[in-house]
C-alpha cells in the first residue's frame, strides 16, 4: 500500500498574496485588452490610476506637512512611491521643464510583460501628482518593460510646449 497523500498545506505551491495579486491584475488587464482593445483597457486602468494618484498625493502632502509639493518634492515622491512598491525608478534628468525617469524593475514584475495597459498606472499616478502640484503635466512612456524594453523611460513634461509628443497624456490641476 502506498503512503498517504500529503496534505494541501504540506505541498510546495508558489502561492502568496503579492504574487496572487499581481497575477490577478495581469489577468484583468489581459481580459480588458482582449475584450475592448488596448486603448480602451488603458482608459479603464487610467481611471484607477487617477484614484490611486489622488490617494498618494494626499498621503505624501500630509506626511510632508505641505499644501503643495515643489518640483523637487514631486521628483522625490515619484521615485519614492515606486520604491515602496518594489519598482526601481531613478531620476535621469530634472529641469524646470521636465523630469526624465528611468526604471529597472516594474512593481508588477514579469506580470507586466505584454500588458501595456498596466503602464497607465504609472502615467496617471505620475501625471496626477505632477499636475496637481505644479499645475500641468504631460507624461510620455517612451520605453516600457511591458513592451519588451529592458527598462522604462518616462518623461514628465511640466509645461505645455509644442515639443511634447502626441503620445504623451496630459494632466491638469483641478
Amino acid at each position: 500500500m502506498a503512503g498517504a497523500s500529503p496534505k494541501a498545506a504540506e505541498v510546495d505551491i508558489p502561492l502568496e498574496r503579492d504574487g496572487f495579486s499581481r497575477s490577478l491584475i495581469r489577468e484583468l488587464a489581459g481580459t480588458l485588452e482582449e475584450v475592448v482593445g488596448i486603448d480602451d483597457a488603458a482608459g479603464y486602468i487610467s481611471v484607477v490610476g487617477t484614484a490611486i494618484g489622488e490617494q498618494l498625493d494626499a498621503s505624501y502632502k500630509g506626511a510632508l506637512a505641505v499644501d503643495r509639493l515643489s518640483r523637487e518634492q514631486v521628483a522625490e515622491v515619484l521615485v519614492d512611491l515606486k520604491r515602496r512598491i518594489q519598482g526601481d525608478f531613478f531620476i535621469i534628468e530634472e529641469t524646470e521643464d521636465r523630469l526624465v525617469l528611468g526604471n529597472r524593475a516594474c512593481p508588477f514584475g514579469d506580470k507586466v510583460l505584454d500588458r501595456p495597459s498596466l503602464c497607465m498606472m504609472t502615467s496617471n499616478v505620475f501625471g496626477h501628482i505632477a499636475g496637481q502640484n505644479l499645475g500641468y503635466a504631460a507624461v510620455d512612456l517612451e520605453e516600457t518593460i511591458a513592451e519588451g524594453d529592458p527598462g522604462c523611460r518616462v518623461v514628465v513634461y511640466l509645461r505645455p510646449t509644442a515639443s511634447i509628443p502626441d503620445s504623451a497624456r496630459e494632466y491638469f490641476q483641478r
